[in-house]
């Protein structure tokens, strides 16, 4: 789906427990000045407030009248009904709100709510990771193209989307791609999220320095540490972020298993990826042990970080070679080497929500 000329314009939002994000897009691209509000997460009825206010602020500012409104906002949720549960992050939210409803009754467009992990990996198929790596394929000469991406975002939680041809996959009960619930590798007794977001990373480097949890420095913080740009513990620092991408490239693998595809990264912690990524591709081409004491690979593909020029270089390579048709003097290219990519946002984490938000509304209308 090209959306990158459509005239159409979608109002969007990126919704946390703090702060709302707003913006419009249109032809994938910002049609206002995005800004950010308090959410007011502990009164419900100041919080729809504000929701109504932000997006009436939006529409004020548009160069033409919007076609729908289209936005990420946290679960659990019945997002094709807009209908919010209980959240965690956003505690006045209890017993179900309606609140795609209300907005469709406020400003008399079609609503559409989904996940923020979903939207984000919708908006880097649609126009950022998926066609920059398929466009570096073509220049290369490859005749290798991916269909399907896998994403997930680190920082306050752990959360992922399932983009499978070009359709973003929500599951039955709109539960798929919940990364947060896999097995933690280092504390299999815990989840993953406890080993893949903000608090795990700093709780590795409490421990490993002794510090009190709440005296650790965010991860931007700890990034340069481990990147030798501000004093601490450098050593610390950086096997704080290699434990973390270690039990994300375990979650990744099981989710690549059974999806197969390329897969993007982003969130709030994703700034610090020379520190964890490559701990996330070695995870993913490590070995299983069979009872024999002999080893095989964890997954059917090569991993390749394309962050690295060198890897980057064999991922776009492969193993192209010309194969005879037995039988007869024909000969027809085949390459041999299935492989994954796993690379950073293109985008970055808000703009890709917001244009897979803006993409989302425009393929329902369409339909």
């Amino acid at each position: 789906m090209k959306y990158e000329n459509d005239q159409r314009i979608v109002m969007t939002l990126d919704a946390g427990g703090t702060n709302f994000k707003f913006s419009a897009i249109r032809g994938d691209k910002p049609a206002t000045q995005p800004f950010s509000v308090p959410s007011n997460a502990d009164n419900l009825d100041r919080c729809l407030a504000t929701l109504v206010e932000g997006f009436e602020r939006v529409r004020k500012s548009l160069p033409a009248a919007p076609v729908a409104i289209s936005f990420a906002f946290p679960g659990p949720a019945d997002y094709p009904r807009g209908i919010i549960g209980d959240l965690g992050n956003l505690a006045a939210f209890r017993g179900g709100i309606a609140l795609g409803p209300m907005l469709e009754d406020k400003f008399k467009i079609p609503v559409f709510i989904n996940n923020d992990g979903d939207l984000f990996v919708y908006g880097e198929a649609i126009a950022g990771f998926l066609p920059h790596v398929n466009g570096l394929l073509e220049k290369s000469g490859s005749p290798k193209r991916y269909k399907n991406l896998f994403g997930v975002t680190l920082g306050t939680g752990f959360g992922a989307g399932i983009v499978r041809a070009g359709e973003l996959f929500g599951g039955d009960n709109i539960c798929a791609g919940e990364i947060w619930l896999l097995r933690n590798k280092l504390q299999p007794d815990t989840n993953a999220e406890e080993g893949a977001s903000i608090r795990a990373v700093r709780r590795v480097y409490a421990a490993k320095t002794g510090t009190p949890l709440d005296k650790v420095p965010e991860p931007k913080v700890l990034f340069d540490i481990g990147s030798g740009n501000a004093p601490g513990d450098k050593a610390a620092a950086c096997e704080a972020f290699r434990q973390l991408g270690e039990v994300v490239g375990d979650a990744m693998s099981q989710a690549l298993t059974l999806i197969d595809g390329l897969a993007v990264i982003g969130g709030g912690v994703s700034g610090a990826w020379p520190l964890f990524l490559p701990a996330i591709v070695d995870e993913m081409n490590g070995n299983y042990r069979n009872p024999n004491g002999g080893t095989f690979r964890r997954l059917a593909q090569l991993a390749f970080n394309l962050e690295d020029s060198a890897q980057l270089d064999k991922f776009l390579k492969g193993e192209k070679k010309e194969i005879t048709v037995p039988g007869s003097t024909r000969k027809i290219g085949y390459d041999p080497m299935p492989r994954i990519g796993v690379g950073m946002s293109k985008l970055g984490t808000s703009e890709a929500v917001a244009i897979g938000a803006y993409a989302f509304a425009l393929h329902k209308l369409g339909n």
